[in-house]
């Protein structure tokens, strides 16, 4: 049975390190968690590294603007690493061609700013690459059938910025460039992503560590902390590290009434579905 957490504090002396999810642990788009930024500055206080670690399709110096935004102190973070960087390493080696047609938001423009490619018209491309939906708040996957079935005819393949399918921006679930991969996926359409819960990410955390600490840190010394079972719990179990599952996030609505306090039955039994079994779990980052 999965134990749940009162606070971060109750694994006080486990951990060296916490790669620590942003939506839905940290902030939820519009605000920060206060509790979360106590939890963070405590854990760093006593002399833990915290890396934040997004699935972010945009860079790290795009992702700190965006908390600077929302009024996140610095002290909480010893660094971040986004899903937009590790996909960056592989299009800047030229694993997705020169040329490329991009799905997505203006709003994920500093991605192409540090990318080494040419945004060209789809007859023109080599592949795709998708940071998003254009319009995320009114827009979802089905809109793009039509586009994606004449990229699955050119043969084209489809790197996701983004692996995450749904985010919560404030109360409202909105689709994110994870959903629109599914849906090529469906088409028989062939796509990489390097966000969580996959490893290139993971690697970015570790050497951002090591940089700092000038050491390596032991397995067993990280956790990740995150709201995503397909992402940050699965991610962190296959690369073998310890996981906090916030049931807050986006689970929240399978963990009863009250989201600080996650029921256990229906913990285990949404568990149990997925398949996987955190270290864990917490109702909210405090």
């Amino acid at each position: 049975m999965t134990p749940i957490l009162g606070s971060l504090s109750d694994l006080d002396g486990r951990y060296d390190v916490l790669f620590c999810d942003l939506w839905g642990c940290l902030h939820d788009g519009t605000r920060v968690y206060p509790a979360a930024v106590e939890a963070l500055r405590r854990f760093r206080a006593g002399g833990g590294v915290v890396i934040l670690m997004t699935n972010a399709p945009r860079p790290a110096v795009s992702v700190e603007r965006h908390l600077e935004r929302l009024g996140c102190p610095p002290e909480v973070r010893d660094g971040v690493v986004s899903s937009g960087d590790a996909a960056l390493v592989s299009v800047n080696a030229g694993d997705w061609g020169r040329r490329v047609f991009h799905i997505g938001a203006a709003k994920d423009e500093a991605f192409f700013e540090a990318a080494q490619v040419e945004r060209v018209p789809l007859e023109e491309a080599e592949s795709v690459i998708v940071t998003g939906l254009v319009d995320d708040l009114t827009e979802t996957p089905d809109d793009y059938a039509e586009l994606l079935a004449d990229c699955r005819a050119r043969g084209l393949r489809m790197l996701s910025a983004n692996p995450d399918v749904h985010v919560d921006v404030g109360e409202r679930r909105v689709w994110c460039a994870g959903g629109i991969a599914l849906a090529y996926e469906a088409l028989g359409g062939e796509t990489a992503s390097y966000g969580k819960p996959h490893a290139p990410i993971y690697a970015l955390g570790r050497a951002m560590v090591d940089s700092r600490l000038g050491r390596r840190v032991p397995d067993d010394r990280i956790l990740c902390v995150g709201d995503g079972i397909h992402t940050d719990v699965a991610g962190g179990v296959a690369q073998g590290l310890d996981t906090l599952f916030v049931t807050g996030g986006l689970a929240a609505p399978q963990m009863g009434a009250d989201v600080e306090n996650p029921l256990t039955e229906n913990l285990e039994t949404y568990l149990a579905s997925h398949r996987l079994t955190p270290t864990a779990a917490i109702g909210r980052l405090r």
